[in-house]
Parts: structure tokens; C-alpha cells; sequence
């Protein structure tokens, strides 16, 4: 999907008797290696600070998932990642629309932190995901429910 965004709220019907306005959109990034999944340790500095999730971040005015997608993941780890497939989305508890979609990396490809919004980088199974202490709330029905079908 390559929907274009805009930073307006919109209406979005969750459940049929559950409407909640969509404050912002984002996109994650999903990139495994063998069972592994790079995951990220937020910095002090942003949101969440010192959990683990994801790569990704918020779409901007005029940009589509995929651009957005590729953006984020040259600024926060420093790569250049190809969108493969859009796998899920969610809304967030705090109102946030994340569309999750599988991307791939060169194999030598090697993740740097980009420090102003991430302190590590953590490749993680999804076992070990699931017992971190750290794991970012959003991430957790992700990594509960569709990971294991990827």
C-alpha cells in the first residue's frame, strides 16, 4: 500500500461501535535474519525512552508508506531497506495508525545507531522479544500474533 498521508486527524472506525480519531500515522519496519529481528533500543531522548520496538517512525505530509518507511530506517539505524510487503497495521493506545511491513536489507548491510533516537541496536528472536522486560507495549500484540506466522 502506498496510500498517501497527511498529517490532518481522521476518523477510523476500529470496531463497529468503537470510533477513534487517528491523531498521527506511522510505518515499522520488520527485517529478520534467520530467526532474528532487528529491533531497536529507543534513546533518552525520544518517547518511550530506553524500550525496545521496532524500527520506524511517523509519516509525513505527503509521503507515502514506503517512502516514509525507507526514511526512517536511513535515520534511525543508518540503512538502506527495500519495503517488501505490508503484513499488519494497529492503532495504538495513544491513537496512532502503524501500517507493519516486512522489508529486507543488503546481507552485509550493517545497522548504525543514529544516537539522537537510538541508543542500540538488538538483534532479538521472538522468544526473546517476548520475555524483555523493555519490549515496547505497541509491539507486543505484533510480536504475539502475526509474528509467528511470518
Amino acid at each position: 500500500m502506498t496510500n498517501v498521508r497527511t498529517s490532518e486527524p481522521r476518523t477510523y472506525n476500529v470496531q463497529s461501535d468503537n470510533v477513534q480519531t487517528i491523531e498521527r500515522y506511522g510505518v515499522i519496519a520488520v527485517i529478520r535474519r534467520e530467526n532474528f529481528y532487528l529491533t531497536i533500543r529507543r534513546s533518552e531522548t525520544v518517547a518511550a525512552p530506553n524500550k525496545i520496538c521496532f524500527p520506524g517512525g511517523g509519516i509525513e505530509k505527503g509521503e507515502t508508506d514506503t517512502e516514509a518507511l525507507i526514511r526512517e530506517c536511513r535515520e534511525e539505524i543508518n540503512v538502506a531497506v527495500k519495503p517488501i510487503k505490508q503484513i499488519w497495521q494497529n492503532v495504538t493506545a495513544w491513537n496512532v495508525h502503524l501500517t507493519w511491513w516486512e522489508a529486507s536489507m543488503d546481507e552485509d548491510a550493517k545497522p548504525i545507531a543514529n544516537p539522537r533516537e537510538v541508543s542500540e541496536i538488538i538483534w532479538l528472536t521472538r522468544e526473546e522479544m517476548l520475555e524483555h522486560p523493555d519490549l515496547l507495549s505497541s509491539n507486543v500484540e505484533f510480536v504475539e500474533r502475526i509474528l509467528t506466522c511470518l
